[in-house]
């Protein structure tokens, strides 16, 4: 007996393990530029709002330079565009747990705030064709999660009521999407972010493996 509709899942920290790829592409930008770059650790908290937050708080006070800003910003993208796959990949068991809920009826949907062109080339190329039944990157005319607006567009999409759905993520930026959107959240603890950042933001459920997953929605 399945406990919700649907499941929509944060991408990067979530489904994926894109920490690699982002930290190196934003290092190479700020090298072009001769700015100091970070460990991947330090990337963990830089990204989870978008490309252009991930920037900023890469750059620190340079990002109020807003040419120089605009110009790590284009080298990023350029860079990103050719290698966003070379180590990205989904998290062990993402996708035999996907491919569960798909069998017991769950619709599944990713809402990230990586762009919508980076977010639908990385899902095609990394899970089966028809996997998801919704992809969402950050789109225009709509504000990067915590804002609830894309969450709601993503449900309408779905066709599922708020009640009955299950947002995923891995940061307090996905903790406070579904508190501002009144829908259950589960974070996951292997993500970028870890438990603590989680409970701190108020989740009040967490899980260890993608299997714990299954067992809340099919439960």
């Amino acid at each position: 007996m399945k406990k919700y509709d649907a499941c929509v899942f944060d991408l990067d920290g979530t489904l994926i393990d894109s920490l690699g790829d982002l930290a190196s592409c934003c290092n190479e930008a700020l090298s072009l530029y001769e700015l100091p770059t970070h460990n991947i650790e330090e990337y963990r908290y830089f990204v989870g709002s978008g490309i252009k937050n991930l920037i900023k708080r890469s750059m620190g006070s340079k990002a109020d330079d807003e040419k120089l800003f605009i110009s790590v910003y284009r080298a990023f993208n350029m860079l990103y565009e050719v290698k966003c796959l070379e180590k990205t990949k989904p998290y062990d068991g993402i996708i035999k747990m996907l491919s569960k809920l798909k069998e017991s009826g769950v619709k599944v949907a990713v809402l990230s705030n990586k762009s919508d062109e980076f977010a639908n080339r990385i899902v095609n190329a990394l899970f089966e064709k028809g996997e998801f039944d919704v992809v969402w990157g950050k789109k225009e005319n709509f504000p990067i999660k915590p804002e609830p607006e894309s969450l709601y567009a993503v449900l309408d999409e779905l066709k599922c009521d708020k009640s009955k759905c299950l947002y995923i993520g891995d940061s307090d930026v996905d903790v406070i999407t579904a508190k501002n959107a009144d829908i259950h959240f589960c974070g996951v603890e292997w993500g970028f972010r870890g438990e603590e950042e989680l409970s701190t933001a108020g989740a009040e459920t967490i899980v260890k493996n993608p299997n714990d997953i299954l067992n809340l929605v099919c439960a």
